[in-house]
């Protein structure tokens, strides 16, 4: 039996009626690169039973998404939003689903706005627009060109010596691309940096103190995992985690 993995979906509305959504590239690389069965996680917020969801899981996989965290939540300028505006539905979903998830030790990759709800979901904070920050470089998408070529590698990130990412790719640094708005500024104290970009920005955070596998990235390996070594490493040392919870017959169910 393969791994089952939860992957967090948007509200958003389409052709004016109400929808979850999540994007193909996401489903494609639990299912192919990881090897994992993919399963839609709604923004239904208080109305999904979250923990009873979590006994029923192997993993979680955080998405990216257009929208920004609400700036409520990490002590933010409210009266200011990303472009695409705000999803509190998902925030009200994704922030307690990963409390929970690392407090009960399910597998966690995050990515994107999910690199950055793990953070803010654990105590940190957030760049509102990270491009307005001195020194920082603009980290925004290319809205000139189409949008599969936004996914071009376009600055380094360098891994922590001996960290994560160093030790499982097997070199110091490597190119990525780089779609988005906000980023970290404080870390979470259950979080420790294990790569930044070239202007000082924490792209790629893991947990520490905790019982399961977690590992955020500001960048997006899910675009065409399969055809990437570094992003189809990361995907299988996800499904490797995952693969050991399911094996372990999820035993914190039965006293969380």
């Amino acid at each position: 039996m393969r791994p089952i993995v939860g992957i967090t979906a948007c509200s958003e509305t389409i052709a004016g009626v109400d929808s979850q959504c999540v994007g193909d590239k996401y489903t494609r690389s639990i299912a192919v690169a990881a090897d994992c069965v993919p399963v839609l996680i709604p923004a239904l917020g208080v109305e999904l039973d979250l923990r009873s969801l979590l006994k029923r899981l192997d993993g979680v996989l955080v998405t990216g998404s257009d929208t920004g965290v609400h700036p409520r939540h990490y002590g933010g300028d409210a009266s200011r939003q990303t472009p695409d505006g705000l999803d509190p539905s998902r925030d009200a979903t994704t922030l307690p689903l990963l409390r929970m998830a690392v407090e009960t030790g399910v597998p966690v990759l995050a990515i994107c706005r999910g690199h950055q709800e793990l953070n803010v979901a654990l105590g940190g904070t957030l760049h509102q627009f990270v491009h307005e920050v001195p020194d920082h470089r603009d980290h925004r998408e290319d809205m000139s060109v189409p949008k599969k070529e936004r996914y071009e590698p376009v600055h380094t990130v360098h891994f922590a010596p001996n960290g994560f990412l160093a030790t499982l790719l097997g070199c110091e640094y490597i190119e990525v691309n780089s779609l988005h708005w906000q980023g970290i500024d404080r870390l979470a104290p259950l979080l420790v940096a294990d790569a930044w970009a070239d202007d000082g920005l924490i792209e790629a955070t893991r947990l520490t103190d905790a019982p399961g596998f977690g590992v955020s990235v500001q960048w997006h390996p899910e675009w065409r995992a399969e055809e990437n070594p570094h992003s189809l490493a990361l995907f299988r040392a996800f499904a490797k985690a995952c693969q050991q919870r399911a094996a372990d017959g999820r035993c914190w169910a039965s006293s969380a």
